[in-house]
């Protein structure tokens, strides 16, 4: 049986690879990625990459950062500075009262809140006196918004030929009551209902936009919409030397979104074809694997080697190389040099002069008899002029190196 199993596993693997063929050739390869992000670092059409980007454009004085801390906690804005904004773009702006009270006390202060997202939270429209209308993301997909968006800007403030569209998706989100007595109309949808508004709050202003789709890249990018963007920000003040860009509203989740992410991820995997026909050969595989692999086994022993001293082979070769050969005055070197090495290492003594204060200080670092040192010193000068090292002499020599190394 064994000899069939790499056949039966490749049967199965060319299977899954006709059918992954299969089933792409059935969808174009250039798929409009329907994806809505609304991510600063995504390239995608429903990204925002390009808003992101422009903002040191439109703002060169400002410093741009990220924050996804709570607001009123950021480390890199002031709640009692001005010349600051905030800017968040999300699909879900889910702040709570005492969040939106932090928000208001810091535009008061002479900073500029712009506030973009398909959901109002209804603590934020209890504090800042509207109702907003949008879709709940949670029964219905991205395929199922309506395609081709339509938003103008009021003249004034932002002059005429306002207008502004786009083939893309659309949240269809607007403002069904407003104070007019403390808000200020900024933009509309196709449709003439409010979907950007203006509130003072103290030395500062307050703006929240309800289509952050409109600042999307395939938005921005289509025809002349890069002007709907400029004329949008426009509204914070051009003296701002710092913007925060904020990512916390994008990673607070209600316990409804986490349970409907629990309860949807199967169906988002399985929504592609070509990606369920992979996931299930793969677990075909899998189970035909541990089905097969079942069956006791016996554990194959290795056959463990006694160790090899290789210290040996070492010292019978520098024996075979020196010694076996008769040259005394080469291994006596090499044997000062060692010694030279390992004072400059350990004691950290110049070698370079072989004077009397070196043997001193040799002497006094290392403990060592002074006889001993001494004798070594006297040897390494006698290296120089010798013309050659007897047996006898490598030998003294040598013990007096072992009677140093160890006392030392």
């Amino acid at each position: 049986m064994k000899k069939y199993l790499p056949y039966f596993f490749g049967f199965l693997l060319v299977t899954g690879f006709i059918l992954l063929f299969i089933t792409g050739n059935n969808k174009n390869k250039h798929r409009f990625d329907e994806r809505i992000t609304l991510r600063k670092q995504d390239k995608i059409p429903y990204g925002l990459y390009v808003a992101y980007q422009d903002l040191a454009y439109l703002f060169p004085a400002a410093t741009v950062y990220t924050s996804r801390h709570e607001p009123g906690y950021w480390d890199s804005l002031s709640n009692y500075s001005s010349k600051q904004a905030f800017i968040a773009v999300t699909d879900r702006f889910s702040a709570s009262e005492a969040e939106m009270r932090r928000l208001i006390n810091f535009a008061a202060h002479g900073n500029d809140v712009f506030i973009s997202a398909m959901y109002l939270s209804a603590a934020a429209d209890n504090v800042l006196g509207c109702s907003s209308r949008s879709y709940n993301m949670s029964f219905i997909s991205v395929e199922d918004l309506r395609d081709k968006m339509h938003v103008s800007l009021t003249d004034p403030p932002f002059g005429k030929n306002n207008k502004y569209d786009y083939p893309g998706k659309t949240f269809s989100s607007f403002f069904s009551n407003i104070d007019s007595t403390t808000t200020d109309i900024l933009g509309y949808d196709e449709f003439g209902r409010p979907d950007f508004i203006h509130l003072r709050a103290g030395k500062g202003h307050f703006y929240v936009h309800l289509e952050p789709l409109a600042f999307s890249n395939y938005f921005l990018l289509h025809k002349n919409n890069i002007r709907y963007y400029e004329k949008a920000f426009s509204v914070i003040r051009p003296g701002v030397q710092k913007i925060v860009w904020d990512e916390y509203y994008r990673y607070k989740r209600t316990s409804d979104d986490r349970n409907e992410k629990k309860r949807s991820w199967i169906s988002v995997l399985f929504r592609y074809p070509a990606l369920k026909a992979a996931l299930l050969t793969a677990i075909f595989t899998l189970v035909i694997f541990i089905l097969m692999e079942m069956r006791r086994k016996q554990r194959y022993i290795p056959v463990i080697k006694s160790p090899r001293n290789d210290s040996l082979d070492f010292v019978r070769t520098i024996g075979r190389l020196y010694y076996d050969k008769g040259d005394h005055k080469n291994l006596s070197r090499k044997m000062a040099s060692y010694f030279l090495e390992h004072v400059r290492n350990k004691y950290k003594l110049q070698t370079g002069i072989l004077d009397e204060e070196f043997i001193k200080s040799v002497q006094y670092k290392s403990g060592a008899e002074e006889s001993v040192v001494r004798g070594i010193v006297s040897f390494i000068r006698y290296l120089d002029d010798a013309p050659v090292i007897t047996q006898n002499q490598l030998t003294d020599f040598h013990k007096q190196l072992e009677s140093f190394y160890n006392k030392t």
